[in-house]
Order: structure tokens, then C-alpha cells, then sequence
């Protein structure tokens, strides 16, 4: 039998531990590589192709959407699984716009898991009922999805550091980008919705309890 052969990145140790010792207890799984931080997973993705990358959203260095990303245009082919605490709401969605072919929370079963990998290692896609409602809402009916899932990827980073109370010039940092593109993309925010100020966007973040999950 052929081992499915696997990376993980995810910068708790206890997590990456956890995950060895579930694919450790199957003939069929095993994992070959791990990394802590978004730049260790570009550096090993150019080394050689994985049957499955199983990728944290959070991680220090490149992280989220722009690495999924990256790591799309470095391995077109190879399924990527998103692992994150952050629950469907918040990022499925643009995760697999991004190109990952399945989206789990962390506090899933290990027999999902399991088959989740296993499905998709074989070429298939993973969507919780729940991310398939999302999707389809987002696609046949754009005029009822919520305001804060009608920014781009990067002025929903700016939007999640702004409503945390960080100014721009500390997000500048943060995304590597000039304090002009983060005031433009701040206008953009504003625009699209309908706020006047920081303080309405924080409003509309607690309002819909996304604040909260931003800190976690």
C-alpha cells in the first residue's frame, strides 16, 4: 500500500503532535514534513510536492490567505487542507477561492480528519454543509451576503487589524506594505461598508460577533 505523504504546518507544537499521532495510528498516512512559520512552508513546498498540505491560517511570517496563495502558484496541483481554529464563517470561503480544497476547525473529529485527508489525497474537495451554504449564497445571491464578506482578501486583513484597535501605521508593518496603501484600502472599507469612522466598523464587528474571533 502506498503512504499518503504529508506536510504539516502549524506553529503549536502540541497540535503538529496531536496530528502525528492520529496519522501515526494509520497504515496509509504519514506525515513527512512540518513547518512553524509561512516562509519554512515555501521553503520545503520548492523542495519537492506533498500529497496533501494540511496548513494553519495563523502562523508567524506569511500566514493566512496570502500563503495559501503563494502556495497555490508554487504547487497548482497539490490539495491543500486548511486546519484552523477560526470557524467556517470567518474564512472558509476565501480560503477555497484561495485554492484550498478543504477547510476544517480544529475541533473536528479525528475521523473526519481522517477521511477528510484521505478524500482529499484522491483528488477530492471537502466543504462542511455550512461552508456550501456560505459559498452558494456568496455566488447566486451577492446582495445578501454581510457587508464585512464583500472586502478583498487584503482589506479584510486591514479591517480585522483596524477593528482591533491598531493604527496604520502599525498595520503597515504588520503586511509589509506603505501606510498610503493601508489608508487606501481603509477608504475602500469605509466605502463598501457604509461606515463613517473606526468606531462603526468595530460596532459592526462586535454586532456580528466577529471581533471575538479576530483575538483568538
Amino acid at each position: 500500500m502506498k503512504q499518503l505523504e504529508i506536510m504539516i504546518a502549524d506553529d503549536h507544537s502540541l497540535i503538529r503532535n496531536a496530528l502525528c499521532n492520529i496519522f501515526n495510528d494509520t497504515d496509509d498516512i504519514r506525515v513527512v514534513a512540518e513547518a512553524t512559520n509561512g516562509n519554512a512552508v515555501l521553503q520545503q513546498i520548492r523542495k519537492r510536492a506533498f500529497d496533501l498540505l494540511i496548513l494553519d491560517l495563523s502562523m508567524p511570517g506569511r500566514s493566512g490567505l496570502e500563503l495559501l496563495k503563494l502556495v497555490k502558484t508554487e504547487r497548482p496541483d497539490m490539495p491543500v487542507l486548511i486546519f484552523t481554529a477560526h470557524p467556517d464563517e470567518l474564512y472558509a470561503v476565501r480560503a477555497i477561492r484561495a485554492g484550498a480544497t478543504g477547510y476544517l476547525t480544529k475541533d473536528c473529529e479525528s475521523d473526519t480528519l481522517l477521511s477528510t485527508v484521505r478524500k482529499l489525497a484522491a483528488g477530492g474537495v471537502y466543504a462542511s454543509s455550512r461552508v456550501a451554504e456560505l459559498l452558494v449564497t456568496s455566488l447566486s445571491r451577492p446582495s445578501a451576503a454581510l457587508p464585512h464578506t464583500l472586502l478583498s482578501d487584503r482589506e479584510y486583513e486591514v479591517f480585522s487589524r483596524l477593528v482591533r484597535g491598531m493604527n496604520l501605521t502599525a498595520i503597515a508593518k504588520e503586511l509589509g506594505v506603505s501606510i498610503k496603501t493601508v489608508s487606501t484600502h481603509k477608504s475602500h472599507i469605509l466605502s463598501k461598508m457604509d461606515s463613517e469612522n473606526e468606531i462603526h466598523l468595530t460596532c459592526y464587528a462586535i454586532g456580528h460577533g466577529l471581533l471575538e474571533i479576530m483575538q483568538e
